[in-house]
């Protein structure tokens, strides 16, 4: 008996001595379908890393960024792994609040990743983010709907030919609006879209001189458009909707077209969630005849934060997460039509990938066509499509935004959005002391 009793205080104490060992990272993602999946699919990592507990924090994209943004500032030490994306890591990787991901492993094959997509991750050629996935912008429209307007989609389709095929399969009485598009506030949400548009127009956010450019007729074509045809061919509403929210007008078939990032391309092609499955074509992001195209770039990273006190667990969880073989585990559970689009060279030379994916050449075209360091028609002084690549873009991106959901809504005209934009951008430059 007393042998016995020796044996199970013996194990308790094993079992005890185990679970204190084993260290619990918490991870803060955003709530995108790719996210939910690798969450889902986590039970692999933790299988071939006993040691290692995982803690999930997941939020919707604006406020993701607030909190990581103020924890990283503040070397809060609340996450473990951050998800990040192109505009905050080299910024946050020069200012030392990342850690260089030295530690991914013989086998991660880093020399894989997209140049495009890694180049926007390194600072002075060290990794400070491992991509999840990448993406571009493009075109998503219902070929029914297009086939019923007796129009077909271009290749490489003009702003001008965009709004003539809304307007043309818009059925209001149906449910049915010929454009969705991105109108909720944000930086990452409708400037993300309104940037990439003014891009094609010839806007630019700031001259050589770093003089805030909104008073300019290129931003008045820009805005005057995307309040034009979301009035004439948009759903109630709009100024609410951000990716998900559009993503699932689409997939219900309320949508004729849906000009967004390339990862949707899955989503609104899978059977089981997307009503209009079949009936999906793809084109490049639309142009006006410029020389520039809309389309934007883009990857949701996985990077460790500096006051993280558990790095080498981190790490371990990024190398799974960011591998080949989690592409392979994805297809295997999923499809391989689900696998995070838009990082690895090789996951675009399988043909297994490639023939599941009616959306991957287009998404690869879109990714390499892209170009951060000359976005716009006229020069820049910055770098970045979408956004502008400096710290003070984020606090000026979220106000600028809200005189744009201003506009979408009536609350302001386009004349007094822009005045407005220009305005505070003027205020918060001359705080920041540009040109620098």
């Amino acid at each position: 008996m007393l042998k016995k009793l020796s044996l199970l205080a013996c194990a308790a104490l094993t079992f005890s001595t185990a679970s204190l060992a084993a260290e619990t990272i918490t991870i803060a993602t955003v709530n995108n379908g790719d996210m939910i999946t690798m969450k889902e699919l986590s039970s692999d990592f933790e299988s071939k890393n006993p040691g290692i507990e995982l803690k999930w924090v997941t939020l919707e994209e604006n406020i993701l960024r607030q909190r990581v943004t103020t924890d990283v500032a503040t070397s809060g030490g609340q996450y473990d792994v951050m998800t990040i994306g192109t505009y905050e890591v080299p910024i946050w990787g020069k200012q030392g609040w990342l850690k260089e991901l030295d530690q991914l492993g013989e086998n991660y094959d880093v020399d894989d990743l997209l140049p495009a997509i890694r180049s926007g991750l390194s600072v002075d050629d060290k990794l400070f983010a491992a991509p999840f996935y990448g993406e571009s912008s493009m075109v998503m429209y219902r070929t029914d709907l297009m086939e019923k307007a007796g129009l077909e989609m271009p290749k490489a389709p003009t702003w001008d030919f965009i709004r003539k095929a809304a307007k043309a399969m818009t059925d209001r009485d149906s449910g049915v609006y010929g454009i969705c598009l991105r109108g909720k506030a944000g930086w990452g949400e409708n400037v993300a879209l309104i940037t990439s548009m003014a891009n094609s127009f010839g806007a630019r956010w700031f001259d050589e001189n770093w003089k805030p450019q909104f008073n300019t007729q290129p931003w008045k074509d820009t805005l005057q458009y995307y309040v034009d045809v979301m009035e004439e061919s948009g759903p109630p509403g709009a100024s609410a909707n951000g990716f998900n929210e559009n993503l699932a007008l689409f997939q219900t078939g309320k949508c004729g077209i849906w000009i967004d990032a390339t990862v949707a391309g899955a989503f609104v092609t899978n059977e089981k969630d997307s009503e209009v499955a079949d009936k999906v074509g793809f084109a490049l992001a639309p142009d006006a005849g410029l020389g520039k195209r809309g389309n934007w770039l883009w990857a949701w990273t996985l990077a460790v934060p500096s006051s993280s006190k558990k790095s080498d667990a981190a790490m371990k969880f990024i190398s799974w997460a960011t591998s080949k073989e989690y592409s392979s585990l994805v297809a295997s559970k999923k499809g391989w039509a689900k696998v995070p689009p838009g990082t690895r060279a090789s996951l675009y030379n399988n043909s297994e990938y490639m023939d599941a994916a009616p959306f991957a050449q287009i998404t690869l075209d879109s990714i390499q066509t892209a170009d951060p360091v000359n976005p716009s028609v006229q020069p820049v002084p910055y770098v970045g499509v979408q956004f502008v690549a400096i710290p003070e873009f984020q606090g000026i991106g979220t106000a600028v935004g809200q005189q744009f959901s201003a506009a979408l809504t009536g609350r302001m005209t386009v004349e007094q959005s822009l005045s407005s934009s220009q305005r505070l951008t003027e205020r918060a430059m001359r705080k920041a002391r540009y040109p620098k």
